[in-house]
Order: C-alpha cells, then structure tokens, then sequence
C-alpha cells in the first residue's frame, strides 16, 4: 500500500524483512501461539494490539494482504474463560469501559486499512469474478429473506443473515482480491491450520486446568469451555484443523511420518473435546485421512504412518474396554450419554412442523425450533412456535444443517445451499490436487459435525471456512514448495 506510492520502499531492509516474515511458516505459529496466550492467561488486549501492528505491518509494506489471514482465522479464538461476559459480567475486563473504548479504536483501526487496501486492490487490479460468487450471493440472499410471508418476518432476521453471509464469504472475498495467490506457497494454509491445531492443543489442556473438572467430585463436560465457545465449539474447529498435517505426510521429501503423528495427536485433542459430534465426524475424517496416507505414499513413511494409526486404534480400544474405569471419573458425562439424541429428535420433529407451517420461505430464524445457551453456559430447547423467550442476537440452532435451512429459510434456503455446495464441490473435484482434497478434509468435518451440531450457523468457523474455500481456488495459481 505504501510502497505503490512511494516506490523508494521497496528496497529497504525493513521491507524485505517483513515481506519474508509475513510469509515464513513461523508467522502462522506466532499468531497461533498469541491466541493461545490470550485464552488462557486472559491477555486479549495486549494480543490485539499485536494482531492490530501485524496488520497494519502487512497492509502497508507487503506485496499483499497473505499475513493477515492467520490472524482472520485465530482472532474469535483470543477470548478467555475469564473474560467471557456470560459466566462472569462482574470480573470480566470487557465490563471496563476504557477497555471497550479501546477494543472500538482497535476494530475501526483494523477495518479502515483493510478496506482501504481492499479499494485499492479492486481499482489497481485486472481480476474477474470469483468462482463461487454466485453461490455466496444467492444463499445470502436466501437468508436474509429467510421467514417472509410467514407472518413473523423481522429486521433482526435480515441482520443475522447478513452477518451470517459474511461470516462465511467476507475473508473469501477479500483474499481472493488481496492476495497474490501466484507467489503464495501451496504448503501456506496447511502450515495456518498446523499452528492453529497446535494452539487449540494447548487451550483444549487449559480447559481441563483451569474450570476445576481435574478435582472436581463429579466432573462433567459442560465445564470445559473457553471465552469463545463450549466444548462442542471447540471440538469443532479442532477437527477442522485435524487434517492439516497428513498434507506433510504426503508431501515430504523424507520424514513424513512425523506429520502422522502429529495428525493423531490432534485427533487425541479432538477426543479431550468429549464432543461427541467432533469425535464422530472428526474421526470419520481422521480415517478418510489415514486410507490416502497409507495409499499414496510409499516405503518407511507408509510402514510407520501404519504402524501409528495402529498404535492410536489400539490405545483408544484398551482405553474404552480396560482403563474406563480409571478415566470415567473425566469421561463420565460423555460415557453416561452413550447414545442419547440429547434432545435433538425433538428438535428435528419441531423444525420439520416449521417447514411444514412456512414451506417457501421458512418461519425465519428466530421462530425457528432450537437451542440456545443461557450465560451460564446451559442450553436451553426452544420449541415450535415458542416465541416468548428474549433470545439476545443468537437465534436457536436447531443443529442439524439442513434441518436449519427448512425450518428458518424454507425450501428457498435449500435450494440456495445446495447451489453453494454444488459450486464447492466443483471446485474441489475439478482438476484435484492434494492440495483440494487436504482441504476438502478440513471442510467436511465442518460439514458432517454441523448435521449433529451448529457449527455453520456459528460465526467463528465459518471465517475458517471462507479462508480454506480461497485457499482451494487460490491453490490452482500457487507456486509449488
């Protein structure tokens, strides 16, 4: 940005340094590492004024805009169980006001450059449309008409739906505008994803340290939460991340097995989640991920990656059959529940009596049949046509994707997501790399965790999200490692 007007800039020292910082893969790991900070220690203003210097850094003297993706991607995963407002409104920083005040400068700070780098890119640059532009604009289009004619149409709809699209599109877009995606390493968004796995790690053990679980008489898992989201949350966007490191696997020249057991280290973290959707479908995943390691690659890597994955099946059947006894005590909410719906075939039931009420265009998401969490992080079932409970901005999910789009959007929403999904699909499918089908992974554990949970409806993953869609798109123009 600054160096397109005054050229002078480009060679300085400075500026190659961080052009090559924001692109080496210990960026990634240092923006991970904060988050984790930040979580845990309840350090978000010092780490968002980092993330705020790394940005302005990037925007100003780098080529393009690649160094703020981690940030896009780790900065929902900042907040502290400390800090949340919901468990703790008296104690919480956030209650601060000059805290407030300078979170506010930060964000508007944060947005006029990325904007301005945004316009600047749009005016200079030659590119056409995105591929899956189409796509995004019609199922946001569906959403925020989601409930019309339904009688209880309302503008909180219309704004959910527009904060809903562009949780899912606005980092697709930008990226895809901001970046020079034919200078960008294929191995990039494995290494963002590889560091966010390995700070998930580290907030998945604060979890267990610092809510009391570890001596408390009768543990359950609803007390391992973050500042950003509960068990199922984090589980979620661990097994996103799970399968980052098999692209190593595949990849490496020698020694890549250790991107195998890496892998199934994740995999052991999505399971201390006690998710039981993020162990279902992550694990569906984790073996989709272990069948292309061990077709594709060959030799020692092969006999070893085996030889783990074997190792890891082993434990985790000694540990359900003879150690349940000795882990129960942390397990047993997760153990008790065997293979209870915990109440999600009476949500299904509801949500499909909405449809039926509004088959076009839906009831809209507030009137739709779901959950929603109370601030001391308990949920509560909300079913059709309940319209009496005061639901702050989140309106009930009804965790199960489709079952969401029916109820909230009607058919109307059906149609526009599958439209979405059949442009990603293509996307994937078309010319694949091992670059896609890495990627496609990370996405389908969103996917097939979100037809038992909400995490597409969430805001969070669905900016991890927008940055793997335009890491496929972008890997066709990436240079090789």
């Amino acid at each position: 940005m600054l160096t397109a007007a005054f050229p002078k800039l480009e060679n300085l020292k400075c500026t190659r340094f961080l052009r090559a910082f924001f692109r080496s893969p210990y960026y990634p790991f240092l923006v991970a590492a904060l988050m984790a900070v930040s979580e845990l220690c309840a350090l978000e203003i010092p780490v968002y004024y980092i993330y705020l210097l790394f940005g302005i850094l990037c925007v100003f003297f780098c080529e393009d805009t690649l160094g703020v993706l981690p940030i896009a991607c780790c900065g929902y995963m900042t907040f502290s169980a400390k800090n949340n407002p919901g468990r703790f409104p008296e104690t919480t920083a956030f209650a601060d006001p000059k805290v407030m005040l300078a979170l506010v400068v930060m964000l508007i700070l944060a947005a006029i450059v990325l904007l301005g780098r945004l316009v600047q890119c749009i005016l200079l640059g030659r590119r056409g449309a995105p591929r899956l532009f189409f796509g995004f604009l019609v199922l946001g289009a569906a959403y925020m008409v989601a409930g019309a004619f339904s009688g209880v149409y309302a503008s909180d709809t219309l704004l959910y739906g527009i904060v809903q699209i562009l949780s899912l599109s606005f980092f697709y877009f930008y990226f895809y505008f901001t970046v020079d995606w034919e200078k960008t390493d294929k191995r990039y968004i494995f290494i963002v994803f590889t560091a966010i796995a390995a700070g998930l790690l580290a907030e998945i053990v604060g979890m267990y340290f610092q809510s009391g679980i570890l001596t408390a008489e009768n543990p359950h898992r609803s007390m391992l939460y973050t500042g950003w989201g509960i068990y199922n949350n984090v589980g979620g966007v661990m097994a996103m991340c799970m399968p980052a490191p098999f692209y190593f696997t595949l990849k490496a020249k020698k020694n890549g097995w250790l991107f195998t057991l890496l892998g199934c280290l994740y995999m052991l973290g999505v399971i201390l989640t006690q998710s039981r959707s993020a162990i279902l479908c992550g694990g569906m995943v984790f073996v989709a991920a272990a069948v292309i390691v061990l077709v594709k690659t060959r030799g020692k890597d092969r006999v070893i990656s085996a030889s783990l994955f074997g190792v890891l099946a082993a434990a985790l059947i000694v540990a359900v059959i003879l150690l349940r006894s000795n882990i129960s005590s942390l397990f047993t909410s997760l153990f008790s529940m065997d293979l209870s719906d915990n109440g999600r075939f009476e949500i299904y039931r509801n949500c499909f009596a909405a449809f039926r009420e509004a088959p076009v265009f839906g009831m809209g998401f507030y009137h739709t049949p779901g959950v929603v969490m109370t601030n001391d992080g308990v949920m509560q079932h909300v079913v059709f046509p309940n319209t009496s409970i005061d639901l702050g901005f989140i309106p009930p999910r009804a965790h199960n994707t489709i079952l969401q789009l029916l109820a909230s959007g009607g058919i109307v929403a059906l149609i526009a997501y599958l439209f979405h999904r059949g442009q990603t699909l293509f996307l994937f499918f078309r010319r694949p790399t091992t670059e896609k089908t890495v990627i496609f992974l990370c996405i389908a554990a969103l996917l097939l965790a979100s037809l038992l949970d909400c995490h597409f409806f969430n805001f969070g993953p669905g900016l991890l999200y927008s940055c793997l869609l335009i890491s496929a798109e972008g890997s066709d123009r990436a240079q090789a490692a």
